[in-house]
């Protein structure tokens, strides 16, 4: 039995040290695909949240605010599953003063595609 409010497959799961150097290499500008295409992915799953456009625009125009709506996307994609979140919209937090220090940067990354990872392994995408 699919849990409720399930769409389609899970997203794709992604190396975190790979998505880190991506977004070094690129300067930033992987940033923009991988934020659109975690929005796309969580609300094709869950049929909740920005979606990939308007979280795309969120993450260009505002992305201080991304940093605490993506994590909260994944907590209620969990929590609408029955499983406890392991990020929520306090996850933003990390990114404090939103990105200028490094290494709060790198945590608030490994917490968000981590959950994203094991959550869309739980549900049987490819490593």
């Amino acid at each position: 039995m699919e849990a409720a409010g399930r769409t389609s497959s899970p997203g794709q799961t992604r190396n975190i040290g790979i998505c880190i150097l991506l977004f070094v290499v690129t300067l930033g500008f992987y940033g923009w695909y991988w934020a659109y295409k975690t929005h796309e992915e969580i609300k094709e799953h869950s049929s909740e949240g920005l979606g990939g456009v308007l979280g795309l625009v969120v993450w260009i125009l505002a992305s201080f605010i991304s940093a605490f709506v993506i994590p909260s996307e994944i907590g209620k994609m969990y929590a609408q599953e029955g499983q406890a979140p392991p990020v929520n919209g306090w996850t933003g937090l990390w990114l404090i003063p939103f990105g200028v220090l490094v290494v709060p940067a790198i945590v608030w990354f490994v917490k968000v595609q981590g959950a994203l990872n094991r959550h869309w392994e739980s549900h049987g995408a490819s490593v």
